[in-house]
């Protein structure tokens, strides 16, 4: 089935205000109702305001890096869901491979984290993906798999319904290497299968994103596999001809 295409563009610990103010400007006036593709970008906390700011009434829509697991209390320099709700953003990744990796956070506190994302009303950027050495090592599907099998544990077929997944192969993240677009593809392939056994329709209409060094030479071909419906964009998506060249691609 036809799903629509999600561009959504991760900041990581990159701005200023006055940089942001520039490409913000320069994606407004990019990002017109008629393109074709969802776009929404993820930013530092600190500069939700100015986002909102900016953006209040464009196409474009905007999210955080992360969420709390916990709608209050003594969790000093958390951000709860509320928060991000109160600065009007519609999406916050969860689970991203740095997070994982630098942050330790386990597929149980990534699943605890997007359930309460949905519990708010956020819609959860799911992200899984696997290393090189898991790759190397022909685990890729062992891996994506048990990331997933706890999101599907937490959150069900009706929080997958309201969820974006995004394949982050953590080998291709920074690094100028991508997944071919024939590796991506069989990845993401697999990630509806997986999700296919809960329920069929949700596998259907889910969007999945891929997240590995997508930029404007190779978006075209990546964003037109059947199983990719869009791209998780890292450093193109700090430098406004770049982003919105893939957005014009998708």
């Amino acid at each position: 089935m036809s799903r629509p295409t999600l561009v959504a563009g991760n900041w990581k610990m990159h701005g200023s205000l006055a940089a942001n103010l520039s490409l913000l400007t320069a994606l407004r006036a990019g990002v017109t109702p008629a393109l074709k593709p969802q776009v929404a970008v993820c930013v530092p906390t600190p500069y939700l305001a100015q986002v909102q700011s900016v953006l209040a009434g464009s196409p474009i829509a905007w999210g955080a890096q992360d969420v709390s697991e916990h709608a209050q209390g003594a969790y000093t320099g958390e951000i709860s869901a509320g928060m991000l709700q109160d600065f009007g953003c519609r999406y916050t990744l969860v689970g991203h491979s740095e997070r994982r990796a630098y942050h330790h956070e386990t597929d149980a506190q990534v699943a605890a984290k997007a359930e309460a994302a949905l519990k708010i009303g956020l819609t959860p950027i799911l992200c899984v993906g696997e290393t090189l050495e898991e790759r190397e090592a022909d685990a890729t599907t062992q891996v994506v798999t048990r990331q997933l099998d706890a999101i599907i544990a937490r959150l069900g077929a009706a929080g997958l319904s309201k969820s974006v997944i995004a394949y982050e192969p953590v080998w291709a993240i920074g690094t100028g290497k991508t997944a071919t677009p024939q590796q991506a593809q069989a990845v993401h392939a697999m990630i509806r299968a997986c999700i296919a056994q809960v329920d069929g329709t949700v596998a259907d209409r889910l969007q999945i994103l891929y997240g590995g060094s997508m930029k404007p030479a190779n978006a075209k071909e990546l964003m037109g596999q059947p199983d990719i419906d869009g791209g998780l964009i890292g450093g193109a998506a700090l430098v406004a001809t770049d982003f919105l060249a893939i957005c014009n691609n998708a």
